[in-house]
């Protein structure tokens, strides 16, 4: 990825439809060779982003840039974009190489040439046996492949995905998070890929823009923003935490649930109100004892979820939850011990209530 070079870039867009506004003057900058996702709940603008990058909706207000060039007004078959949607929209009645090659001969490319990069596609993506194959004979998982193979024949500079592993099931959809990864990275070329699914966004992406509301609430790599969450939408929508109050008496010193502890956060204002996030697979269970960074409580519930346990422990009324592979009893006295690499800190949020149960946000 050339972080270096800007190929899209979103400047100010805004959009409404039917008196609502969808996106609130969003920027965002999409480099090459990047493969992006747009993460976020359903209504969030994700969708009409990616909608506005193919062309397919023009925005209110702001600038769309396409290597330096404004592309607002420029229609979809004149951009060097293609789309892969959910349905995949593939022709019933033409086999797969027809499918495939029908781009191709929109703009009346040469037979030979046809034949030679709609079969290098086809072999990109294992369907090399299924030219001649009609496209409603196919699995859910080919057919998807075949509506990468006609995106991406055409040679894009970007390939936008909105949700196309949607309507997979779980093993196959796992499958093809790798397969296209690795497509990408074998073509070198920009994608951006919408989901609503954190897991997929992590697995799969250099960057995820996490969304809410018509805004960008964080861009980042998954790391990042899985381990770094800025407020405490992304600390809840991106996998489990436990969010609590908190207060920054000072750089690297921040007290919850009564007690102070030691953290590797800084830059808050003494004695700043802020909101603390710990992901349960860092809260470790110990024997209890007042040593540093270590809370008392009471195993109040345990579940077995296939790699892990998860349990609830009330700790004087806070609840908090710890994934484990060892095994604890309900009903155990036990310490939790928190260590300051896993204490992020987080200005506090205005348009959150942050409850003392599981550390979950409502």
């Amino acid at each position: 990825m050339d972080q270096n070079k800007k190929i899209i870039e979103l400047k100010g867009i805004s959009k409404s439809f039917d008196g609502e506004q969808i996106l609130k003057s969003i920027d965002l900058d999409i480099h090459d060779k990047e493969f992006l996702t747009l993460l976020g709940p359903s209504g969030c603008g994700k969708t009409t982003t990616l909608r506005i990058i193919g062309g397919f909706v023009t925005p209110d207000a702001g600038d769309l840039m396409f290597l330096g060039k404004k592309i607002n007004h420029v229609p979809p078959y004149k951009r060097k974009v293609n789309t892969v949607f959910q349905k995949y929209a593939l022709f019933p009645h033409l086999d797969v190489f027809e499918n495939v090659a029908f781009g191709l001969r929109l703009v009346k490319t040469p037979e030979k040439e046809i034949v030679k990069r709609v079969r290098e596609m086809l072999a990109m993506v294992g369907l090399s046996d299924f030219e001649s194959r009609k496209v409603d004979l196919l699995s859910g998982g080919q057919q998807q492949r075949v509506a990468i193979a006609r995106a991406l024949v055409n040679q894009p500079k970007v390939l936008l995905l909105d949700e196309p592993l949607g309507a997979l099931d779980l093993k196959l959809r796992k499958e093809m998070q790798y397969e296209l990864k690795k497509i990408q990275q074998r073509l070198g070329i920009t994608f951006v890929y919408v989901t609503h699914d954190q897991e997929e966004a992590l697995t799969m992406s250099d960057t995820v823009v996490v969304m809410n509301g018509g805004l960008i609430q964080q861009i980042g790599t998954p790391q990042d923003i899985y381990n770094e969450p800025v407020n405490a939408f992304t600390a809840k929508f991106i996998g489990e935490s436990n969010i609590v109050p908190g207060i920054m008496h000072k750089d690297k010193l921040v007290e919850f649930a009564g007690r102070n502890y030691e953290c590797v956060d800084g830059g808050f204002a003494k004695d700043e109100e802020v909101e603390v996030v710990v992901r349960p697979e860092d809260v470790d269970i110990v024997a209890a004892s007042d040593a540093p960074n270590t809370l008392c409580g009471k195993v109040m519930s345990v579940l077995f979820k296939g790699v892990h346990y998860e349990m609830m422990v009330d700790c004087g009324g806070t609840v908090w939850r710890v994934h484990s592979t060892d095994y604890t009893a309900s009903g155990s006295d036990v310490g939790i011990y928190i260590e300051p690499e896993a204490i992020h800190i987080m200005h506090k949020s205005d348009s959150s209530e942050v409850k003392n149960y599981g550390g979950i946000l409502p």
